[in-house]
This record gives C-alpha cells, sequence and structure tokens, in this order.
C-alpha cells in the first residue's frame, strides 16, 4: 500500500473519529452560544480557530459540521450503493428485454439530467433538511454503480463456473448471490470510496447554495457562505471550512486511488 493510500485512510479515519466523537469534543451550547462582542475574532489560546460572525466558537462548528458530511457520505454511499447493485446486477444477469429496459431506457433518462440540478430541484421542492438532501443525492447517485455493476454481470455471467452451476440446476438468486457478486465486488469498493468523496462534495455544495442543513446544525459549505461578506477581514472563517472539505475529499480520492491500484491486476503489471 503507497504512502498516498495510507495517509488516505488514516485522514478518513480522522474524521470519521471526529464525526462520532464530536459531542465529546464539543457541546451542543458551545455550538449555539452567540457573543456578538467577541464576532469576528481571529484564533486564539482559547479559540483555536477563532469565532464567526455571530461569535459563535469555529472549531465547535467545524466538528459538528464533521458529523453532517460525514453521515450524508456515508448514507448516500450506502442508499446508491445498495440500490445500484439489485438494479445492475438484475439488469447485466438477465439481458434480453430486461436489460433494454433497465440500461437502454431508465439509465439513460437519469443521465440525460445534470445530477447537480436535479438535486438542486429535489431539494428546493421537499425542503431543505438532511434527509432531503440525502434522498436527492442517492437518486442522482445509483446510476453509476448500476452501470458499473451491470457491465460486471454481463461478464462474469459467462464464465465457465457460473455456465456449470446454471447446468447442475442452480436458480437464478443462487448464482447472483454466490457467483455473481462475490467476483464483481472490488470495483463497488473503489467506486464506493470515491463516491464518498462526490457525496461529501456535493453536500458542501448545496449547503453552500442554502439547500443543505437548516441552522442551527453547523454544515462546512454552509460556514463558508456564511463567510463570504468577511472574505477579507476574516479570512478563518472560510479558510478552516474550506480545508476541511479539501482533506476529506483528497482522502477518500486517495483511498479509491490505492485501492483501484491494489485490486486490479492490469494496474500491479
Amino acid at each position: 500500500m503507497s504512502p498516498i493510500t495510507k495517509a488516505g485512510f488514516v485522514i478518513a479515519g480522522s474524521l470519521v473519529m471526529l464525526a462520532a466523537l464530536s459531542p465529546l469534543l464539543a457541546s451542543w451550547d458551545t455550538v449555539q452560544r452567540q457573543e456578538l462582542t467577541a464576532r469576528l475574532e481571529a484564533p486564539d489560546s482559547h479559540h483555536l480557530l477563532g469565532r464567526d460572525q455571530l461569535g459563535r466558537d469555529l472549531a465547535a462548528r467545524i466538528i459538528y459540521g464533521a458529523r453532517v458530511s460525514m453521515l450524508v457520505g456515508i448514507s448516500v454511499v450506502a442508499i446508491s450503493s445498495v440500490l445500484g447493485v439489485i438494479i445492475g446486477v438484475f439488469s447485466g444477469y438477465k439481458g434480453g428485454w430486461t436489460d433494454r429496459i433497465f440500461s437502454g431506457f431508465l439509465f439513460n433518462v437519469f443521465m440525460s439530467f445534470p445530477g447537480i440540478l436535479l438535486a438542486i430541484a429535489m431539494v428546493a421542492f421537499l425542503g431543505p433538511s438532511i434527509k432531503n438532501l440525502i434522498i436527492a443525492l442517492s437518486v442522482i447517485g445509483w446510476v453509476g454503480y448500476a452501470r458499473l455493476m451491470r457491465a460486471q454481470a454481463l461478464k462474469v455471467r459467462e464464465f465457465d463456473f457460473v455456465t456449470a452451476a446454471r447446468a447442475l440446476g442452480a436458480g437464478d438468486f443462487h448464482i447472483i448471490i454466490k457467483h455473481i457478486l462475490p467476483n464483481s465486488i472490488q470495483p463497488l469498493i473503489v467506486q464506493a470510496s470515491l463516491g464518498m468523496a462526490g457525496a461529501i462534495l456535493a453536500e458542501a455544495g448545496m449547503s453552500f447554495l442554502g439547500l443543505g442543513v437548516p441552522e442551527p446544525t453547523p454544515s462546512w459549505g454552509k460556514m463558508i457562505d456564511d463567510s463570504r461578506e468577511f472574505w477579507f477581514t476574516a479570512p478563518h472563517l472560510f479558510i478552516f471550512p474550506g480545508l476541511m472539505i479539501a482533506l476529506a475529499v483528497l482522502s477518500f480520492n486517495f483511498i479509491g486511488d490505492g485501492l483501484r491500484e491494489r485490486l486490479d491486476p492490469k494496474q500491479d503489471r
């Protein structure tokens, strides 16, 4: 495993631990407490990352913002991958008119719309909330997993051991569970790690546009949006949330690249 991949695992693991332990690291009262007399204060020994435009502790808000990013990323990847695996494997394995309906029509319909615009429209219609944000990002994210698993199923179903299992009387469900999925899972792991980075970045973008989690729940993207009026007078308001987004996205991209090199024999050669 390369040093970059190890660094990705360390950073991603640290962010997950930060999100999980956020109630122990910073109380919710600290996140909400406003001190207008101390607004826009620069980092010091008492407030390591400074204060925001309402005098709230920026470090505490960044810690709680990690919860939103990790929750959205993990939830979107879990929902999208499960839905994509079911549809993609079924489409690729069955073939024929079933595959034409899914890959020839359904996939193309979802891919014909710009993903982020579809997510914006859905959240604008349903209303800003973390649940609606997860639903919107999952709706636009499952197609990539479905296309990947369809391609894998089309390839694996022609292998000799699948033909032998079918000749011995194994049913479709048994073949999919015992043969198709185990031999198609490696690209899915890589896709899921890269999908985490995409989901975190999409959540930040949606929150920046005001379509993420509503106040007072902190979000890195929303924190950058709130800092637009103070970029020259208080640059720490956007530097630290921006660094957290960059670290999160880079870490999962590093993991995805490392897993691809590790699991793909062609890359190894």
